[in-house]
């Protein structure tokens, strides 16, 4: 079960946004972009430790819509048709709990490998 629940989930279409609130007041908003590289999916994850594939090109991904997975996730459909990730709302709670840390990760690894976000000087 659970150990956080959300009491609100916005998905905000313009910006690229999912917006969660947990039942402990946590407020993220996270970024589709953000939500599509950390995929719990097992193209994203790989099938064990050391076997994460790095997700390039994501900048404009956006989410077109949101299922319902039983009482406990959501599965995020996005517009570059990656849809397998099953994120639990343990998952949700996590990405958002240490956005900030997860992120600068991945732009270092995207980095090693030589690549840069699109935008990006």
């Amino acid at each position: 079960m659970s150990k956080h629940i959300p009491t609100e989930l916005n998905l905000h279409r313009q910006s690229r946004v999912l917006e969660i609130t947990f039942d402990d007041s946590a407020h993220f908003n996270l970024p589709a972009e953000y939500l599509r590289v950390f995929s719990p999916s097992a193209e994203v994850q790989g099938h064990g430790p050391g076997q994460e594939v790095l997700q390039l090109g994501k900048e404009d991904v956006n989410i077109e819509h949101i299922e319902p997975v039983g009482n406990y996730a959501v599965t995020l459909h996005f517009d570059d048709g990656h849809n397998t990730g099953i994120y639990a709302w343990d998952t949700l709670y996590d990405l958002g709990a240490n956005h900030e840390q997860k992120w600068n990760g991945y732009l270092a690894r995207m980095e090693a490998a030589g690549h840069k976000r699109k935008g990006s000087n």
